[in-house]
């Protein structure tokens, strides 16, 4: 039992010490002078006539499960109930592409019996730039 008395006094201790120790440096923290966040510029009027060009241009999104290849007698072969393996593994992340380019990464989400997608990962436009090239 006094073992037991050791080890909650030990274990006090080390709780108090704790205190202790964010306590002193709640004292010896000093405020940090932050920049105001200001409004990005706005677009002049002809960039934004640009803009708004483009805004309404029609653009398709898919979202890529997977891909395979298979020969043509398999595919007239397949039928109700076929399963076709693809080259992803369960659980990866589906490829959100519009127009054929890869614009991001995500899952699978439903909501009110209608399947969406949560974007987990949008592809920079560096990146997107380079596969351009």
């Amino acid at each position: 039992m006094s073992e037991e008395n050791d080890d909650l006094d030990d274990w006090g201790a080390a709780m108090a010490e704790q205190a202790e120790s964010e306590a002193a440096d709640a004292q010896g923290a000093e405020p940090v002078a932050l920049d105001e966040l200001t409004e990005p510029s706005a677009l002049s009027d002809g960039e934004e006539k640009k803009l708004d060009t483009i805004l309404d241009i029609p653009v398709t999104i898919s979202m890529e499960v997977g891909r395979t290849n298979i020969s043509i007698r398999n595919l007239l072969q397949l039928n109700q109930g076929s399963v076709v393996e693809l080259d992803r593994v369960a659980g990866e992340p589906l490829d959100v592409l519009v127009n054929g380019t890869l614009i991001a990464h995500g899952e699978v989400v439903v909501i009110n019996d209608k399947f969406g997608i949560r974007l987990t990962d949008v592809i920079s436009q560096v990146e997107r730039i380079k596969k351009l090239k």
